[in-house]
């Protein structure tokens, strides 16, 4: 309900409504992030109009200007588009005729690039830690990144020799199998988070996030430590030093350039936090 001003109710702003339409539907938060930002960014384009009182004219506009003075690419264009039409049809209830006449940009097809074993086998012996042991879960199972960071406790079945994926894309679940070269590493790792959690507890802290409305039908997630994940958690009292990828050169377009920037940076931070801290790699 909306929250009552001299005795009327404020109406909800767009951006809530939005975030409103996504979780009503059990969209990511992944996707609740871009929808907003991308409405977000077509709103301050046109002056801060009502997308009310907008269309296909404005939309075309918006989108044309993404591609020829933003040059983003075609699936970022698609991404934008949809965030409109999700606006529209969900949050506006408005009849969406033009839809149609919209165009959407083609996305280009290339040829995927894929590393040899021996190429990944470099990858992962450049490093250590935690990274080292998500890559080889990536590489072995075929998890994304943020089904590997989210990776529960309870989800890892040693004795069966898979991991079970919950919510993932689509939201689906889903089983794959868990490497044999990373159980023995991965069991340690978890033994680890569990001594660390536990002094956690007995700190006040060690609490998790849970999605969206697990924490009503979860009343203790902060108990035996099998729901949370196994990465150390939000309302964790330790500290840790980012592993780094410092020495790692690949010359395969496996990247893109922006990742790729963004990695070179993650490691110098990293580099650059050893050297003060007077480590090694």
């Amino acid at each position: 309900m909306a929250p009552e001003i001299n005795g009327a109710a404020r109406p909800t702003r767009l951006l809530d409504r939005v975030r409103e339409a996504n979780r009503l539907r059990h969209g990511s938060r992944s996707t609740e992030k871009s929808y907003v930002g991308w409405i977000r960014r077509f709103v301050l384009f046109h002056g801060k109009r009502h997308p009310a009182e907008m269309g296909a004219t404005e939309v075309a506009q918006f989108l044309s200007s993404l591609a020829v003075e933003g040059q983003v690419a075609a699936s970022t264009q698609n991404q934008a588009l949809s965030a409109l039409l999700f606006l529209y049809r969900y949050v506006l209830h408005q009849d969406l005729p033009w839809v149609e006449d919209v165009v959407r940009a083609r996305r280009p097809k290339h040829l995927p690039v894929v590393l040899t074993r021996e190429e990944v086998r470099t990858v992962i012996s450049k490093l250590d830690g935690t990274a080292r042991l998500m890559a080889t879960l990536l590489y072995g199972s075929g998890l994304r990144v943020l089904e590997c960071a989210r990776l529960r406790v309870q989800d890892v079945d040693f004795a069966m020799n898979h991991i079970v994926v919950r919510d993932g894309k689509g939201a689906k679940d889903r089983v794959t199998v868990l490497p044999a070269v990373s159980k023995e590493p991965l069991a340690k790792h978890l033994s680890k988070m569990k001594r660390q959690h536990d002094a956690d507890l007995a700190l006040g802290a060690g609490w998790v996030e849970l999605p969206w409305a697990s924490r009503e039908s979860i009343r203790t997630p902060a108990g035996n430590g099998r729901g949370s994940g196994s990465s150390p958690p939000r309302g964790s009292t330790f500290t840790r030093r980012r592993a780094s990828g410092v020495g790692i050169t690949c010359t395969r377009p496996c990247c893109s350039g922006r990742s790729s920037r963004r990695f070179a940076r993650r490691t110098s931070a990293s580099a650059r936090h050893r050297i003060r801290s007077g480590t090694r790699s």
